[in-house]
């Protein structure tokens, strides 16, 4: 009975491993390329990361100030250098859309207020890609990389007396992320996924807003699941 098993575990190895030589190589030119292009989308969530200045411990104002992800979605194109057979150049100049939400509690009554401030973001990043060694139709990467964002939506500078929050247009980060490609005959198929954090304190302090005076510095933090259709 054993000797049947393992006789018939043999034929399957010998059908699937023939099954897998007879396997086309999509795209088999690709690696060739010096560049390509492509598109991007996907969903994005994001959320401050906030340093509280000393007057928010002895205020009367606020009892709690918390940060919440919310989600958003960005849409973007793609550029991409070869550099060699393992590491590549990419631009990905897109838009992203996020909301990010903060949590207040008010006291002495406790009451719970909730509001988001809503951007829409230039997004530049430039990144340096890290490949495996492609396995037929699969290949494994990392990425690490900067990024210069500008907030379209930021009220900064605006006059309207009902802003309860201003924050500064201009951000530099820095991301890092991992992906798959798998090769069909006609693109490449990314999924991909990344931590992107703000280096930029990106409060604008004006003395006419109670909560300017509770936070002291303000930094965007948003993972991004992206799909990217690179040709």
């Amino acid at each position: 009975m054993r000797f049947k098993i393992v006789c018939l575990l043999a034929l399957l190895s010998l059908y699937y491993t023939a099954g897998a030589q007879r396997r086309i190589i999509n795209m088999p030119e690709h690696d060739d390329k010096l560049y390509y292009f492509g598109i991007t989308f996907g969903a994005n969530f994001s959320q401050y990361r906030i340093t509280y200045t000393q007057s928010f411990v002895n205020s009367d104002t606020f009892k709690s100030i918390q940060p919440k992800w919310s989600p958003g979605f960005n849409l973007g194109l793609m550029a991409n250098l070869r550099i060699n057979k393992f590491i590549d150049l990419r631009f990905i100049p897109s838009l992203s859309f996020a909301d990010k939400r903060l949590t207040m509690t008010m006291s002495p009554n406790d009451s719970t207020s909730s509001r988001s401030i809503e951007s829409i973001y230039l997004h530049l990043p430039l990144q340096v890609k890290f490949k495996s060694d492609r396995i037929r139709n699969f290949r494994f990467y990392g990425m690490l990389g900067g990024k210069f964002d500008y907030d379209l939506a930021a009220n900064a500078r605006s006059r309207r007396s009902d802003e309860w929050m201003k924050v500064k247009p201009v951000d530099l980060g820095y991301e890092i992320g991992v992906g798959f490609e798998f090769y069909y005959p006609n693109f490449i198929f990314s999924p991909e996924i990344k931590l992107s954090q703000g280096l930029g304190n990106q409060i604008y302090h004006d003395k006419n807003i109670p909560l300017t005076n509770a936070i002291d510095e303000l930094h965007t933090r948003m993972i991004v699941i992206s799909i990217h259709l690179e040709g």
